[in-house]
């Protein structure tokens, strides 16, 4: 059963919401994005935060960036010969590993690795059926990770890595649940399937409910819950972050209506299980992207920036377009978007 809750009270009030949970006492920070120059103005949906230093961004145009000097430089240092794909996913562990994921009806549809800082690079999947069309990719430790399709005969499709991203396979569909007609995942900020560990959640939207679906099994079991986010083809869930194993937000809203606030954000304190609308605080526009920084979610979208504490009463400081964010070790966030965008975080006590 979900609820709904209405809080009013300013950042840093401590009280007792309707559902029985605390919000927290929020710190005295100030939050910025300081910009950086990237030699591109592909929309950059792809964000991979590694430390301080290192980032991968990856976008329209087959672009890959990748600065290892916080973002005072970025070089371009995705695939020769792929112009035409997006790459609005991408993974990396490390100065020199990344795993990237464009997008795309049948063979657009790929992966690409790399082992040496991108001068070189090896497509370990393409897609070959025309039904498919992959959204998401994430990985719960260095060498385990899933890639997500929008619903194959009914049900969402997952491919499973236990390398590292070099070799996929179709994990089994029977542990997927159904899909709802014309329910589908959004590829807006490569957060549409995230992972802690073991657990995956995958987001939907344009169905008759906007849903999250969890797997505790790396992928091959699947459960799925309503969320009270508007879902219609331009709207549902885009983005799921999680502080915890048990409690994580999913934030999205209408591409095709930026400004519309409402139904587009909810909280679970069960793994994803229920989830619980939050109205008056919730950011005040779609949201592509967000992130749990280890001391806030940070938000954002087309139309600005929001961080929270709890995940319950939001605060903007930003109104630049962005769409994707990540964070490293709990500490170093970066963000990126249209125009060849790319930010770092600047957060001051």
């Amino acid at each position: 059963m979900m609820k709904k809750i209405v809080v009013t009270a300013a950042a840093g009030v401590s009280m007792v919401l309707a559902s029985g949970v605390a919000a927290e006492a929020a710190p005295h920070r100030s939050y910025a994005w300081e910009l950086n120059s990237t030699p591109t103005t592909s929309r950059l949906r792809g964000l991979a935060a590694v430390n301080s230093h290192i980032a991968w961004a990856s976008g329209s145009q087959g672009k890959i960036l990748r600065t290892t000097d916080a973002g005072h430089t970025w070089q371009s240092v995705g695939p020769a010969g792929v112009d035409a794909l997006q790459f609005r996913d991408i993974e990396a562990f490390d100065a020199r590993n990344a795993v990237a994921l464009s997008i795309g009806p049948g063979q657009d549809s790929r992966v690409y690795v790399t082992a040496d800082a991108g001068r070189t690079w090896t497509k370990s999947f393409q897609n070959t059926d025309e039904n498919a069309f992959y959204d998401c990719v994430a990985f719960g430790d260095r060498q385990h990770g899933l890639a997500m399709s929008d619903p194959v005969d009914g049900r969402f499709r997952i491919i499973s890595t236990s390398d590292g991203g070099r070799s996929w396979s179709v994990v089994d569909p029977a542990g997927m649940p159904a899909a709802l007609p014309g329910e589908g995942a959004f590829a807006a900020s490569g957060t549409c399937l995230v992972a802690r560990g073991d657990d995956y959640w995958l987001a939907s939207g344009g169905g008759e409910f906007a849903r999250v679906f969890h797997s505790s099994d790396l992928g091959r079991t699947w459960t799925v819950a309503n969320t009270p986010l508007r879902s219609i083809p331009s709207a549902g869930v885009f983005s799921l972050a999680f502080r915890s194993a048990t409690e994580g937000i999913a934030i999205g809203g209408d591409f095709a209506e930026p400004g519309r606030p409402g139904q587009l954000l909810a909280v679970t304190h069960d793994g994803g299980a229920t989830w619980t609308e939050v109205t008056d605080t919730a950011p005040q526009g779609y949201r592509s992207g967000a992130v749990w920084t280890g001391a806030e979610y940070i938000a954002v979208g087309p139309t600005g920036s929001d961080y929270s504490f709890d995940g319950i009463t939001w605060k903007p400081f930003d109104t630049g377009s962005f769409d994707a964010v990540s964070t490293a070790h709990g500490q170093f966030t970066w963000a990126s978007g249209e125009q060849g965008r790319a930010a770092r975080l600047v957060v001051r006590h």
